[in-house]
C-alpha cells in the first residue's frame, strides 16, 4: 500500500510540475503556474503533490480543483450528481466556503447550458481581462509550439517526447538537404504540433497492446484531420496546418487522411513524413519494443521512393548512423 501511495504521489508530482512548466512557457504568471501545480491539493491535506491543507493552498488552486471535479461529474452524470459530489467532499477535498458558493449557483440551469454550449470558447474568451495580451514574437511562437508539444506527448507514455524528437529529426534532415532557415523554422513548429489532433483519440486506443479493430483504426486515422482543423483556426499557426497534417501521407497517394499524391506534398511535408516514421520505428509502442537502428533503416529503405521521399530517407539514414 505504501509503495502504491508513493507511486501515485510521484505520478501527480510529474503531472502537476509539467502543467506549471507549460503555463510558464506559455507566458502565464507565476501565480497562475502555482495554481495549476496545486489544483489537486485537498482542503484536509490529503491531496497532491505536496499535501498542502486549508489556507496553504492558493485560492485560485482551490477554485480550479473544485471546478474540475464538478465539470467531470456534470459531464458524465449530470449537474445534480456534480452538486452531490461537491457536497460529499466539502471539508475533505474542498474549502467549505467555496463549496457553499458553488452550491449557490449549482441550481442555475443557464450556467450548465452555457457550459455545454458550442460557443463556450467564445464565452470564455469574452471574460478575458483587457490589456493582458502577450506579443507573439518569433521566440514566443517557438515557446508556444514546445509547450503544446508537451501537452500532446503527455497523453500517453508511448508518445512521451515524440513530438520533440520528430522536430529534432526533421530539422536534421532539413539541414542536410539545404532547406533555408525560414522554412526550417516553420518545419520545426509544424513537427512539434503535428500530433495535436491525437488529443481526440481515446487512450484506450492509443495504449492498446493488441491489434486495433477496424473501427479503432478509423478513429486513429482521423487524427491528422483534427490536426488540420485545430491549427487552421489559429492565425499564427494556420500556415503550418497543411504540412503538419500531412505526416501520414505517402508519395504513392496511399497515405491518410487525404490520400495526397507526391505532387501535392511540399519538401517540408515529405521531410515530416520521414521524421515521424523514423521516430515511430525507433520508439517503444504498446504492441512492440523499439527497433534496432539497422532494422529501422531497412524498413525505411523499403519505403524509399514509394511511400517516402528518397532524399529525406537518405538524410535520415545519416542521422541514425
Amino acid at each position: 500500500m505504501a509503495a502504491s501511495t508513493a507511486s501515485r504521489r510521484t505520478l501527480f508530482e510529474v503531472r502537476c510540475d509539467r502543467g506549471a512548466q507549460i503555463a510558464r512557457t506559455l507566458g502565464f504568471s507565476a501565480a497562475t503556474a502555482q495554481a495549476i501545480r496545486c489544483m489537486d491539493e485537498h482542503w484536509d491535506g490529503g491531496g497532491y503533490p505536496d499535501g498542502m491543507q486549508r489556507g496553504e493552498i492558493p485560492l485560485l488552486a482551490r477554485i480550479i480543483g473544485l471546478a474540475q471535479v464538478a465539470e467531470i461529474f456534470a459531464s458524465e452524470e449530470g449537474p445534480a450528481r456534480a452538486a452531490a459530489v461537491v457536497r460529499q467532499r466539502t471539508g475533505s477535498w474542498f474549502d467549505p466556503e467555496l463549496a457553499a458558493a458553488f452550491r449557490s449557483v449549482a441550481g442555475d440551469r443557464e450556467l450548465w447550458d452555457a457550459c455545454a454550449s458550442p460557443s463556450l470558447d467564445d464565452t470564455v474568451a469574452a471574460v478575458e481581462p483587457e490589456g493582458r495580451e502577450i506579443a507573439a514574437d518569433e521566440k514566443r511562437l517557438d515557446d508556444i509550439a514546445v509547450a503544446f508539444a508537451w501537452v500532446i506527448d503527455a497523453k500517453s507514455p508511448f508518445t512521451y517526447h515524440h513530438s520533440e524528437r520528430v522536430a529534432d529529426f526533421a530539422v536534421g534532415i532539413a539541414r542536410a538537404l539545404g532547406l533555408d532557415d525560414r522554412e526550417t523554422v516553420r518545419l520545426r513548429r509544424g513537427a512539434l504540433l503535428h500530433d495535436i489532433g491525437k488529443l481526440s483519440v481515446p487512450n484506450r486506443i492509443l495504449d492498446k497492446p493488441g491489434k486495433l479493430t477496424p473501427r479503432e483504426w478509423e478513429i486513429v486515422k482521423l487524427h491528422p484531420y483534427y490536426t488540420y482543423q485545430i491549427l487552421e483556426r489559429v492565425p499564427v499557426f494556420g500556415e503550418l496546418a497543411f504540412d503538419a497534417s500531412a505526416h501520414h501521407e505517402r508519395l504513392d497517394g496511399r497515405g491518410y487522411y487525404r490520400n495526397l499524391p507526391a505532387a501535392s506534398l511540399s519538401p517540408s511535408a515529405r521531410i515530416l513524413c520521414v521524421a515521424d516514421q523514423l521516430d515511430a520505428l525507433s520508439a517503444d509502442r504498446p504492441y512492440r519494443g523499439k527497433l534496432p537502428a539497422e532494422r529501422v533503416i531497412a524498413i525505411m529503405r523499403e519505403e524509399r521512393g514509394t511511400g517516402l521521399w528518397p532524399d529525406a530517407v537518405d538524410a535520415a539514414e545519416g542521422l541514425v548512423n
